[in-house]
C-alpha cells in the first residue's frame, strides 16, 4: 500500500487546493488535517478523495503516542496555520504556528520523512531588505505583525538546530482563488472586489498615504491558488533540494489592475472609490510586494504561470458567479 500523504490545514484555501491537485495527479491515499470548527470550510473537501481525516489535535495525539509512524507517511504538507493578522491574542500565534510545527517537524525530520511547510512572505516585513528566499538574510528580515513574525520563528529555528536544508518552507505570496470564501477579512481582495461590486456596484480601494505611490497603486505579487498548488506539489519528488522557496509570480501588480480585471470579468465599468488607509493599520502596510522565484526556477520548477487577468475571469466566472469551490466545479 502507498505511504500517506499528509496535508495539514487540508480543508482550508491552499490546503484544499493542493489535494485537488494532487487527485488530479492520481495521489489519493491523504490523511487530511485539520480543525473544522462551527464554520462551513468543511466544503472545500467536498467531491475531493482523501483516505482519512483527522483534527489536529487528535494527529498531534496519533504522534506522540505512536497511532501513525514515520515509515507509513511519505510526505508531510504541513499548510495548517493561524493566517490571520488581526488575532488578538498572540499566544495564540506562538501556539499554533511555532509550537504545534515545531512538533511536526520533528516527527517528520526525525524519520526521514519530507516536510513541506507554509512559510509566508509575511516574513518579508515592509520589504526594505527584499525578497529574496536566501536564508542568509533570514536575521535582517522584521515582520510587521504577529502572524509572520510567528512564520519567521519557525523558519530561524529549523536553520538553529541545522535541519532547513532537509525541510522546504514556502513563502507564499498574495494566494487568491476559490476554496477562500470561510476566511473572513483574510480573503483576497479579488473576492472582496468581486462582492463589493455586486453589492454596491464599485469598489473601495485605499487610498495611497505613500509619495511614491498614486491611489490604488500599492503593488502586489498576486499569485492564483492553482498555481500555488502546482508549486507545492512539486515538492513531492524528494530530489528537490530543500530550504526556503517563494511562491509568487515575479510580476506584481497594482490593485487598480485587479478591480479592473473584476470588473472586466464582469462586463461591467470600473467604479472605483479611494478612502483612507485605517491609522490602525497603516504603519503596518506594505506598498509593495515582488517574489524573487530565481531559486524556485533553478530547482526545477518550470511550470508556466497562469496570465493575471485570465486567472481572475476564470475564478470570478467559473467560481464566484455560480457559487463553486475546487471540488464541484467542473475544472
Amino acid at each position: 500500500m502507498a505511504r500517506l500523504i499528509v496535508v495539514t490545514g487540508g480543508a482550508g484555501f491552499i490546503g484544499s487546493a493542493l489535494i485537488w491537485t494532487l487527485n488530479r495527479m492520481g495521489y489519493d491515499r491523504i490523511l487530511v488535517v485539520d480543525a473544522l470548527g462551527q464554520g462551513d470550510k468543511w466544503r472545500n473537501l467536498v467531491g475531493l478523495r482523501f483516505d482519512d481525516y483527522r483534527e489536529k489535535d487528535d494527529f498531534l495525539e496519533d504522534i506522540r503516542n505512536g497511532t501513525i509512524r514515520e515509515r507509513e507517511v511519505q510526505v508531510v504538507f504541513h499548510l495548517g496555520a493561524c493566517s490571520s493578522t488581526i488575532h488578538p491574542d498572540k499566544r495564540y500565534y506562538l501556539k499554533n504556528n511555532f509550537e504545534y510545527s515545531k512538533e511536526l517537524a520533528t516527527f517528520a525530520l526525525g524519520g526521514g520523512v519530507r516536510f513541506v511547510y507554509a512559510s509566508s512572505a509575511a516574513t518579508y516585513g515592509d520589504g526594505s531588505q527584499g525578497f529574496s528566499d536566501d536564508e542568509q538574510q533570514l536575521d535582517a528580515l522584521r515582520p510587521l505583525n504577529m502572524y509572520g513574525y510567528s512564520k519567521h520563528l519557525f523558519d530561524l529555528w529549523l536553520r538553529r538546530r541545522g535541519v532547513l536544508s532537509k525541510a522546504v518552507g514556502l513563502k507564499y505570496f498574495n494566494v487568491f482563488g476559490p476554496n477562500e470564501y470561510h476566511k473572513g477579512e483574510m480573503r483576497s481582495f479579488v473576492h472582496k472586489a468581486f462582492f463589493q461590486v455586486r453589492e454596491t456596484g464599485g469598489v473601495r480601494l485605499f487610498r495611497s498615504h505613500h509619495p511614491d505611490y498614486p491611489d490604488g497603486g500599492q503593488t502586489r505579487d498576486f499569485i492564483y491558488v492553482k498555481d500555488a498548488a502546482d508549486i507545492t506539489a512539486f515538492f513531492l519528488n524528494p530530489r528537490v533540494p530543500g530550504g526556503i522557496y517563494n511562491v509568487g509570480t515575479g510580476e506584481p501588480h497594482t490593485f487598480n489592475d485587479l478591480v479592473r480585471a473584476v470588473f472586466d470579468a464582469l462586463g461591467a465599468p470600473p467604479r472605483i472609490e479611494y478612502v483612507d488607509t485605517p491609522e490602525s493599520i497603516r504603519s503596518q502596510y506594505q506598498y509593495f510586494t515582488k517574489a524573487d522565484i530565481s531559486r524556485l526556477r533553478a530547482a526545477g520548477c518550470t511550470a508556466p504561470l497562469r496570465d493575471f487577468a485570465g486567472a481572475v475571469r476564470e475564478y470570478v466566472t467559473e467560481y464566484l458567479v455560480p457559487g463553486l469551490h475546487l471540488g464541484t466545479a467542473g475544472r
